[in-house]
């Protein structure tokens, strides 16, 4: 049975992909949750403006991923948090607080769902973290943490 999705499903499509799929999967799981309707010619140029259209939104969003990644690559981030002695910290440096240095000293604000931190921050000095704005748009931002006070 040919359909349009209107939404997302993995291993499938995107939403407004025409697809083939078999009569029970569509009588018994796309159509009655609204995940798909049947391609008639009206609903595939309706498929066709709304597949357009997410095409055009992630290019923006890629765009948008770029021009901020252009911004802070080879940025260095000062935060400052209590420590021993030793250099070693009394708690760590999360995504928060690497989100909210990055806006102190840029203004970018950023989510703090696109940092990626590969181990915890737990001593003064260089660190590096991973920024993934797009999948296909990530660089990486040294954070320089020093003691505070």
């Amino acid at each position: 049975m040919k359909l349009i999705l209107l939404s997302d499903i993995p291993d499938l499509g995107h939403r407004g992909d025409v697809v083939e799929v078999a009569d029970g999967y569509a009588r018994n799981y796309l159509l009655p949750r609204k995940h798909a309707i049947k391609a008639t010619e009206g609903a595939v140029a309706q498929a066709e403006a709304l597949r357009r259209a997410r095409v055009e939104a992630e290019r923006k969003k890629k765009d948008e991923a770029e021009r901020v990644a252009t911004q802070l690559v080879g940025t260095r981030v000062v935060i400052a948090a209590q420590a021993g002695d030793e250099g070693r910290l009394y708690g760590s440096i999360g995504a928060g607080d690497v989100v909210e240095g990055i806006k102190k000293f840029t203004g970018v604000e950023l989510d703090r769902k696109v940092v990626e931190i590969t181990e915890p921050i737990k001593a003064i000095g260089l660190h590096e973290v991973t920024i993934r704005l797009h999948p296909e748009v990530q660089f990486p931002v040294t954070i320089d943490v020093i003691p505070a006070g």
